[in-house]
């Protein structure tokens, strides 16, 4: 299902990359809501006050919104389309991988019905293009795409949220596939470059947690300091950890990944720590974390015997637009 989708997207116009994200998420909201029936936009509409908008959760089970399942093929393209006004190439292309595992996993468990490859919700909240602030959710499974977007300008695109069961296929027609592995393989080297460096302080346990700790929470706080700031490391290991922030924040546009990166980097890179817990072996269980004054990402992959992972991106205040809406009321609008 997922490879007809992509297929037929790429058979369609797609929105132009020179036009700014906000009018491209716009374009894409408007021509996705305007392919509905009055019962469909029932479910896919939304207020913008809806608390349901908040409502950040990664793990199976139905959401508020309009399921791919109910949509036609040409509806479930422009569900895609709107993917694409904000996701990069890649993050597309990570995004269509983790629904398509859905299927695989519906093979492993003998479960097509929890394991659901259109068991994925889409929801717009507010009008497109208001100033004041609209958004809109894709959701389902181990994919959780949240973007608010305020005065026509201001993108937010946390909570963000990837994950993947199985982390690696081994068997069947995508074996092979690890659909995070850049998250992963980039974080184990930092991590295995700094301990040769004698840099020891990197693995703050030996043992992971069982899952990454912001869980499904609304309201994303700092954890506890731990591993090694940033003030710590060389130039070259510096730049090796500013290419796994990259990682998560490359999921969206370059022009939403620079400005967030720029935000991340007006903190203080040197307050930037990362810390790693669990085994540095391949298919063995780990988990990390990188954590600055503004920002939280983490990953876990224990599940499963080390084959499930888990890899999210929050923003202590500007998860679902909140500093960006508050940036707007305190100028009067």
């Amino acid at each position: 299902m997922i490879k007809q989708l992509l297929c037929l997207l790429f058979t369609l116009p797609l929105y132009a990359k020179e036009v700014p994200a906000p009018a491209n998420c716009a374009l894409a909201a408007e021509k996705f809501l305007s392919s509905l029936d009055a019962a469909q936009k029932t479910k896919a509409a939304l207020p913008f006050s809806d608390p349901e908008r908040e409502n950040f959760r990664y793990t199976p089970r139905d959401r508020a919104g309009l399921p791919l399942k109910e949509m036609t093929g040409a509806q479930q393209a422009a569900a895609i389309q709107l993917l694409n006004s904000a996701l990069s190439e890649k993050g597309l292309l990570k995004a269509t991988q983790i629904m398509a595992l859905e299927g695989v996993l519906a093979e492993l468990e003998n479960d097509p019905v929890r394991r659901d490859p259109t068991r994925y919700f889409v929801a717009v909240f507010g009008t497109p293009g208001d100033p004041k602030g609209w958004g809109w959710r894709f959701e389902g499974h181990h994919l959780s795409v949240n973007i608010t977007l305020v005065d026509g300008k201001g993108v937010s695109v946390t909570p963000s949220f990837l994950g993947s069961n199985p982390g690696e296929v081994r068997a069947g027609p995508k074996k092979g596939l690890r659909v995070l592995a850049a998250e992963e393989d980039l974080a184990r080297g930092l991590a295995t470059t700094l301990l040769a460096a004698g840099k020891t302080q990197v693995i703050f346990s030996e043992k992971a947690p069982a899952e990454i700790l912001s869980f499904e929470n609304r309201q994303a706080t700092a954890l506890d300091p731990v591993g090694i700031p940033a003030s710590d490391l060389t130039p070259i290991q510096r730049s090796a950890l500013l290419t796994l922030l990259s990682e998560y924040t490359g999921r969206f546009r370059p022009e939403i990944s620079a400005t967030d990166m720029a935000k991340i980097k007006a903190a203080g890179l040197e307050n930037i720590r990362f810390g790693w817990a669990g085994s540095l072996k391949l298919g063995e269980a780990y988990y990390y974390r990188i954590q600055g004054p503004t920002f939280l990402m983490e990953a876990a992959n224990v599940q499963n015997e080390a084959n499930h992972v888990h890899a999210t991106w929050r923003d202590f205040t500007g998860d679902f637009g909140r500093d960006l809406l508050g940036e707007h009321f305190r100028h009067g609008h």
